[in-house]
């Protein structure tokens, strides 16, 4: 009898990466393949580790574009696969992840963010936000969860399996390196004995019966010889990626009833941007916070109801306006100053945001 990963809750004391292992081991991934990159090697590292105990599989390829495919290959017998990376190893995966949207594969990848363009440093950032989710040949139809915890890193990878494989487009969780590397507390579970139902892996190749008479095709196709077909495919993907935006979208707010200023920041930026929030109140500043969860499909409903009576809108990040890009296109029409605190591959912390918007505001 196979041993369940973790029984009950268990208190912990570990790295972002570690972590991430858990939560895979909790949802039930059955292999992971990978190809290293700092910062998320320890991902594989510790994968390797713990998966000859829980009977699981790992393959080292030669490298990104070919861990992107393994991984498709793996989803597509019916494993609950998933790859890890980073940086220029995300630019890699591109091709194999716009084919997994393509023919609607539910592939899952943990991307631990470093600093670019290209190989940049092996530190922090959160400056693979575009590429992560509009990479690719495609319209973007992915899912992406962006962390702010190591909490949130276990909770959201076991999320991520299931939102994959319950509706059929690739998906995220967007992590950094300052994630990745420190520890923090976390409480693991058995995500069963949390009610969280395991969605069911099914294998999409050599499927039983005759194609077209004992079953339904399965038409997996990333290629199409008409304009006509490929329109109407991605008519369709575009529809039904419409359809579960409400099922899927995230996001949390802090003091935003009476805000005149809101500070919009996601994954562990967001943790500084919160607790700014305090410190600009006792300074007679009406801060509120807004955090998108999901970056795509982005919250854009949940944010427009909350800036009718707001005189600025202050993004912080440590990339150079990705975020604030996606803020100002989902904020087309409404005449609200948004200033960025744009500080690419670097940490920032409350009184950086707080000094920021004293000064920039003149309050």
């Amino acid at each position: 009898m196979d041993i369940k990963p973790i029984q009950d809750e268990k208190r912990a004391f570990m790295t972002g990466n570690e972590v991430i292992v858990w939560g895979a081991l909790a949802a039930g991934a059955d292999i992971m393949y990978g190809y290293p990159i700092t910062p998320q090697n320890e991902i594989m590292h510790y994968w390797t580790r713990l998966v000859p105990k829980y009977k699981k599989d790992f393959l080292q390829t030669e490298d990104e574009i070919s861990a992107g495919f393994t991984t498709v290959g793996g989803v597509l017998a019916g494993k609950r696969a998933f790859t890890a990376t980073a940086g220029p190893g995300n630019v890699l995966m591109q091709e194999a992840l716009s084919m997994a949207e393509m023919m609607r594969l539910p592939t899952v990848v943990i991307v631990t963010q470093r600093g670019g363009p290209s190989t940049g440093t092996v530190i922090y950032s959160q400056q693979e936000v575009n590429l992560t989710c509009f990479g690719g040949n495609g319209e973007g139809l992915r899912i992406v969860y962006s962390t702010s915890s190591h909490q949130e890193l276990f909770n959201y990878t076991i999320k991520a399996f299931n939102t994959a494989w319950k509706y059929r487009f690739p998906t995220f969780v967007l992590s950094d390196g300052y994630q990745s590397k420190m520890r923090e507390p976390v409480t693991i579970y058995d995500p069963e004995e949390k009610g969280i139902t395991i969605e069911p892996t099914e294998s999409l190749l050599g499927l039983p019966g005759t194609p077209g008479v004992e079953r339904d095709p399965a038409h997996l196709r990333n290629t199409y010889n008409l304009e006509d077909e490929l329109y109407n495919v991605v008519k369709s993907s575009v529809k039904e990626y419409n359809s579960i935006i409400s099922k899927i979208v995230e996001y949390d707010t802090y003091a935003v009833e009476d805000a005149k200023v809101l500070i919009i920041a996601h994954g562990v930026v967001s943790r500084a941007a919160k607790a700014a929030i305090s410190s600009l109140r006792e300074k007679g500043i009406k801060a509120g916070y807004f955090r998108p969860i999901t970056l795509r499909p982005f919250p854009d409903e949940a944010l427009r109801s909350l800036v009718d009576n707001v005189d600025h809108i202050v993004v912080a990040e440590s990339a150079y306006g990705q975020l604030e890009n996606i803020v100002k296109n989902n904020l087309y029409g409404f005449n609200i100053p948004i200033i960025g605190y744009l500080r690419p591959g670097m940490g920032i912390t409350p009184e950086e945001i707080t000094d920021f918007v004293k000064a920039e505001l003149s309050l």
